[in-house]
């Protein structure tokens, strides 16, 4: 039977990770299809729903001047971009990850992830500083925390937008509404194709190599509750409804190994009143990523985690877990008007949950879903009381201003709540994308269950297991995608090249 589709590469799915393989590949003039399972409108996979900040080595301005599409004299004077290292992102992934990330892979995402992004420059997206959300204006200067200082322009709609430009420029095919369901293998074992779904027609696609790129479980309700536990299917999913696993079931089934936390997700905090799926009309705003400077309870007026413990960027990704283990599955962030000035542009959306009242017994009365009002009272009295007021305080940096005597302490960014009117924003788990995935090696190749290479197949992104466990240090995740993508089809395009030359010989 003839194959409906053939190509040298096949890439299945159309985010950040499929697009970088599919420019390496065309950039060695290499044939390659990608497969999207989304009709066109709502291509580009979770990349498309994401903020855009990446996270990559640089050693100071001079190589930030390499990767921003332009950087004026003053915006050079007024901005202090500081330094992320190769050891201070090594350092971040081993803290965050508890020291298991695979030390192979992790080498792999630092030592590779500036060049990625200047190649990624030299092929048109565009990246600008981070102000909006990495820095805070200081005595009239931007300053920039966290080891991030960079974010795509237009976000992940800017991204996605501008790479599937440059892939369909330099000649890469996209076919949409087509949902991989199967792979082919040949008689060797080595795979060469997929059986598929295109507008709800079977087909079958023919390639010399494949690629799979197409993200994580976290779509799977089912899959979310069997891996992640109990609860999970209450879960919002902050990115598309498209990422159901397809890519590691078709692996397992021919002898993939499964690999990484597969208990284990990247999950935030994300509006109450969210739909269950991303909206590409807000993108990433139904986040609420500033709570380390408010305070966050439960149903029972109480606080559960350490606001302060670290940059957001460090505890972000490991708070929806602990949101969604409250009772009812949601909490408030209670803000006063000492620090409301330090709010992300995502708390001024217009579709927000938001109560404002003029003291606190007013809020407490107002919070739906409710809260327990007269704990809730006790809680922030309570805290007000153990703020060391005498540290100044400096949001820049871990400046120690915490609390004292308390049994669930705040250890940094601590400031009473006292002064009207009050604020409280609503808010329950968003799943981002699940940790579980494939193994492969330092080039992208997926491995079997006995280790060894399974022939004609590399993975990219998020379906990649072994990078992250337990948490997530903050733009990680589109450099690993760029950086893997990249490799897997430099990797892929050199076989083909290769097996064709070996003929020819």
């Amino acid at each position: 039977m003839a194959a409906d589709y053939t190509s040298d590469v096949l890439v299945v799915g159309a985010g950040n990770a499929a697009l970088c393989a599919a420019l390496a590949i065309r950039e060695r003039g290499v044939s390659v299809i990608l497969i999207e399972s989304a009709p066109i409108e709502e291509r580009g996979g979770n990349s498309r729903y994401t903020g855009g900040a990446l996270r990559m080595v640089y050693n100071g301005v001079e190589d930030l001047e390499k990767i921003y599409a332009d950087l004026t004299e003053d915006e050079k004077k007024n901005a202090d971009f500081g330094t992320y290292t190769a050891e201070q992102f090594f350092d971040d992934m081993g803290r965050i990850t508890q020291y298991r990330t695979n030390p192979d892979l992790c080498e792999v995402l630092v030592t590779k992830s500036f060049e990625t992004y200047a190649w990624m420059k030299q092929k048109g997206v565009k990246f600008m500083p981070i102000y909006g959300r990495q820095a805070f204006k200081i005595d009239g200067k931007f300053k920039f925390w966290g080891g991030i200082a960079v974010e795509s322009w237009g976000g992940g709609e800017g991204l996605v937008n501008s790479m599937f430009a440059a892939a369909e420029r330099d000649g890469a095919q996209v076919l949409y509404h087509t949902r991989a369901t199967a792979l082919l293998q040949d008689d060797a074992g080595a795979v060469c194709g997929v059986k598929a779904r295109k507008d709800g027609r079977a087909i079958e696609i023919r390639a010399r190599q494949v690629i799979l790129a197409c993200g994580g479980f976290q779509s799977n309700t089912e899959w979310r509750t069997r891996y992640l536990g109990p609860g999970w299917d209450l879960a919002k999913v902050r990115g598309t409804r498209y990422n159901l696993g397809d890519g590691h079931r078709m692996a397992i089934e021919i002898g993939a190994m499964p690999y990484g936390q597969w208990s284990g997700c990247h999950a935030v905090g994300w509006d109450y009143n969210a739909p269950d799926f991303g909206d590409l009309t807000v993108g990433d705003a139904f986040q609420k990523h500033s709570y380390p400077f408010a305070l966050m309870v439960n149903a029972q007026g109480r606080r559960f985690v350490d606001e302060g413990a670290d940059f957001r960027n460090y505890t972000y990704a490991k708070y929806g877990r602990a949101i969604l283990e409250q009772p009812g599955q949601y909490a408030w962030q209670i803000w006063d008007q000492k620090t409301v000035h330090l709010q992300r542009d995502e708390y001024k959306i217009r579709r927000v949950t938001k109560v404002k009242a003029d003291t606190l017994a007013q809020l407490a009365a107002k919070l739906d879903p409710p809260v327990d009002q007269a704990q809730f009272l006790k809680t922030i009295a309570e805290y007000n009381a153990t703020v060391m007021t005498e540290v100044p305080y400096n949001p820049n940096v871990k400046d120690g201003r915490g609390t004292r005597g308390l049994a669930l302490p705040k250890s940094n960014w601590a400031m009473t709540i006292d002064q009207p009117p009050f604020e409280a924003y609503a808010v329950t788990c968003g799943v981002t994308f699940t940790f579980g995935g494939l193994r492969v090696n330092t080039s992208a190749q997926v491995l079997d269950t006995e280790e060894k290479v399974i022939p004609g197949l590399y993975a990219a992104g998020e379906i990649v297991g072994g990078l992250f466990y337990f948490n997530y240090p903050g733009g990680s995740g589109l450099t690993a995608g760029a950086v893997f993508g990249k490799i897997a089809g430099e990797h892929a395009a050199a076989q083909v090249a290769a097996t064709a030359a070996a003929k020819k010989a």
